[in-house]
């Protein structure tokens, strides 16, 4: 069994590997002798799994997450069990995938309003006028 990230995408147990680190931050004496702090790897540039095109959204939506050699990389500390971390880091793994799958709306161009337009005209023929009446008025030499 897998990750359900969607009806059409599962990421497999065997395309994750999760290490296990020391993190600080609550516990006392339990958080340095125990490895709560789970580092996930998805080797999405590999991954048979993902479309191409989420691959590739996927590297824009994971930003410094995402090595050079396409590897996600999440570091899950949140809480003080290992299991609750594991839990979190896979969470946020399928809510990454799951924005890489939303297609980008496209652009609409719009063209400016004619009360846009006029009112540009206005703001260019006053700066205009403030900029004449600068001007010196005497212009013999």
């Amino acid at each position: 069994m897998g990750l359900r990230v969607n009806d059409l995408i599962e990421i497999g147990e065997d395309e994750l590997h999760e290490d296990f680190e020391r993190v600080s931050g609550p516990g006392g004496q339990h958080v340095n002798k125990v490895e709560t702090g789970v580092v996930l790897k998805f080797d999405a540039a590999r991954s048979t799994a993902l479309p191409d095109e989420v691959k590739t959204r996927l590297a824009k939506v994971a930003g410094k997450r995402m090595t050079e050699a396409g590897v996600l990389v999440i570091h899950a500390r949140r809480y003080r069990s290992r299991e609750r971390n594991r839990v979190d880091a896979r969470q946020r793994l399928v809510v990454l995938v799951q924005r890489a799958c939303e297609k980008p709306k496209k652009r609409v161009a719009s063209k400016p309003t004619a009360a846009a337009k006029r009112a540009r005209l206005e703001d260019k023929k006053r700066q205009s006028l403030k900029k004449r009446h600068r001007r010196s008025m005497d212009h013999e030499d």
